[in-house]
């Protein structure tokens, strides 16, 4: 029996579809790309915005119009979040929620067993350990992402995850290294770690992101990279801990959310504009070639013409390598949904205008470039004829010609084109 799966969403979502993937083929599934016919077609979906809800909405009626003898499974945070909106989808034959994924399996016998729909949304509560959950491999990729941390406690004032992946658990470092030792015997030169508040990992068992990070170089892995992290949560002991390891990649993302402090303090973030400046400083001068990059949102209730300028004003100063920006969209159920809304066009107007600030940014660090020779993990061949991988810090670079995968090869950057440096191999 074949089944597909749609991944919508961050990298833990990724994670838990491919473990998800090797636990169906362990029980005798087929696993096929969803662009083709499948008996069962699982949508792990995300719900960090309203755009993010449409998306999984709109996945979950195409797949069924256009299969409809199949099985439609929705899973992920957005049932978990919204249970009864889930529930309202009546396209999907079985709908559960993230915490419920290791019972999918199970749920689809059922389905078969009595042929009618299934709605089972069991909810996450406080003493919930980390779920059982370790992969082998990653197919289809390069790099693997390895989740070593879920849940979070922090409520920002805008967030509904909390309500969707429950409090921090951390992975026992003890399942962590037995799927490093997976990993790195099938061959991957890079791993990421990711959760979803992954600056907590340990929190829940007295451990520490930098245990996790140096048992990952310990491995031998070329490269270990980081996910998303909290600004407060980088604190001088694991600046200085992650500082002596060669093979950690020198690549942070540090979500800020706003250059204004009045508006960090109504979206409840636990710092200010100037302790994440100085984060930052530290970061630069104690990792060579660190790139920072941050997602940063737009219209947030309250926020003036003056706030946005700050915004803005900061985001020069950082000098961010990249930026995501996005209109802040409200979600049900947490404390600035019950705020007054700024208009839609507002919101949008300012992304756009604080995307073209910090492409201007992005575009002068690629032509910085220009010169350098880099090191660049090939994962990638284009259409147009180009093989494209990342450098350490994760400036993506292209060149001309076949090269294989999952090879590390020194490129001199001679120019930039759309996004990407160009070089050639040394």
């Amino acid at each position: 029996m074949k089944i597909a799966f749609y991944t919508l969403g961050c990298k833990v979502n990724q994670y838990e579809s491919n473990w998800l993937s090797e636990k169906m083929t362990e029980n005798g599934y087929t696993v096929v790309n969803y662009n083709e016919n499948a008996d069962i077609y699982v949508i792990n979906s995300c719900t960090v915005t309203a755009e993010s809800d449409r998306k999984t909405r709109q996945a979950v009626r195409k797949f069924k119009r256009n299969h409809p003898d199949s099985i439609i499974v929705l899973t992920g945070c957005m049932p978990q979040a919204f249970p009864e909106d889930a529930e309202a989808l009546k396209e999907a034959d079985i709908v559960t929620g993230n915490k419920s994924n290791a019972q999918i399996s199970k749920l689809i016998d059922e389905y078969f067993l009595k042929r009618e729909r299934i709605v089972e949304i069991s909810e996450h509560k406080t003493g919930d350990k980390f779920s059982d959950c370790v992969i082998n491999k990653f197919e289809g990729r390069t790099r693997a992402i390895v989740k070593i941390e879920d849940g979070c406690n922090r409520f920002c004032s805008y967030c509904v995850i909390p309500y969707s992946r429950g409090r921090v658990r951390s992975k026992p470092i003890e399942e962590l290294e037995e799927e490093l030792t997976h990993l790195k015997n099938n061959g991957f030169c890079e791993i990421v770690l990711v959760g979803i508040n992954l600056s907590a990992y340990g929190q829940d068992c007295g451990k520490n992101i930098c245990d996790a990070v140096e048992l990952a170089c310990a491995k031998g892995f070329e490269r270990v990279r980081l996910g998303s992290l909290e600004p407060d949560h980088i604190t001088d002991e694991v600046i200085n801990r992650l500082g002596g390891l060669e093979n950690f990649c020198p690549q942070f993302h540090i979500s800020l959310q706003s250059g204004c402090d009045k508006t960090l303090k109504d979206m409840n973030r636990h710092y200010t504009s100037a302790e994440y400046f100085q984060l930052c400083e530290k970061l630069r001068s104690s990792f060579k070639d660190t790139t920072i990059t941050t997602d940063i949102m737009t219209g947030f209730p309250g926020e003036t013409d003056e706030d946005f300028k700050t915004t803005c004003d900061f985001a020069l100063k950082v000098g961010f390598e990249k930026v995501h920006v996005f209109p802040y969209s409200p979600r049900e159920g947490t404390k600035a949904a019950k705020l007054e809304q700024l208009p839609k066009s507002v919101k949008e107007a300012r992304a756009r205008q604080l995307i073209g600030i910090t492409d201007e940014i992005r575009e002068k660090y690629l032509d910085a470039q220009i010169g350098k020779t880099l090191s660049v993990l090939f994962e990638t061949r284009s259409k147009d004829g180009y093989s494209e991988g990342y450098t350490m810090n994760y400036t993506p670079v292209k060149v001309l010609g076949e090269i294989p995968c999952n090879r590390i090869l020194d490129v001199k950057i001679t120019g930039t084109n759309n996004g990407f440096c160009v070089g050639e191999i040394i």
